[in-house]
């Protein structure tokens, strides 16, 4: 049995929002989630321009780098390079139950939707769908060009959950964590992770 309360895959890939994935790797370690993450070499680029993050160029000081801003556990957050064929996402055998691809680029969307597996991420998605497991795709781009949403169209089809980076206002945000926090905490209940981030809709009539 494993050491953690269950598997995550993430994928972080070149849109705009690192933000967001950041927060869910905090929330997951919270949650004793182990994390399989891919970053691809466009989530860096992107992540140097948001934010002050120094996101290393290895898989391995990725992980050291992530274990340590994230006050992770031992092996709590793994990382795959993007040709780590070897790395259980991989393959059906042993990958996690659930995928999320946060934030999702246009580009990766079109890739898992048509199948490509070019790259670890690509695969891992590709493996998630031939699974039936869960594969929560988490675009930010605006706005979609029929492109775009012929492919969210035919994955949703396929069975995974397109939850695009749109966060509510009905909370009353009081900052842009607030906003990010929105989304995150969509993410964790699809996943069926309990979350404090946001109050349940109605919570305050029970």
């Amino acid at each position: 049995m494993s050491e953690f309360s269950r598997r995550v895959t993430l994928a972080i890939t070149g849109a705009s929002g690192v933000q967001y994935a950041i927060r869910l790797m905090q929330c997951l370690v919270a949650a004793d989630v182990q994390i399989l993450v891919m970053i691809s070499r466009a989530a860096q680029v992107v992540a140097a321009t948001e934010t002050d993050l120094k996101i290393p160029g290895s898989s391995t000081d990725q992980a050291a780098y992530f274990t340590q801003l994230l006050n992770a556990r031992e092996n709590q957050i793994v990382v795959f390079s993007k040709e780590q064929w070897m790395a259980p996402v991989a393959s059906g055998s042993g990958a996690p139950s659930s995928m999320v691809v946060c934030p999702c680029s246009t580009g990766s969307l079109s890739a898992i939707a048509t199948g490509a597996s070019n790259n670890l991420i690509e695969r891992a998605a590709d493996v998630v769908l031939k699974e039936r497991r869960q594969l929560i795709l988490v675009p930010r781009e605006a706005p979609y060009s029929e492109i775009h949403l012929e492919h969210m169209l035919k994955l949703t089809r396929m069975g995974a959950v397109i939850l695009p980076a749109s966060p509510g206002f009905y909370h009353q945000p009081q900052s842009i964590e607030d906003l990010i926090d929105f989304v995150v905490a969509r993410i964790l209940s699809q996943l069926g992770i309990e979350q404090t981030l946001m109050p349940q809709w109605g919570d305050a009539l029970l």
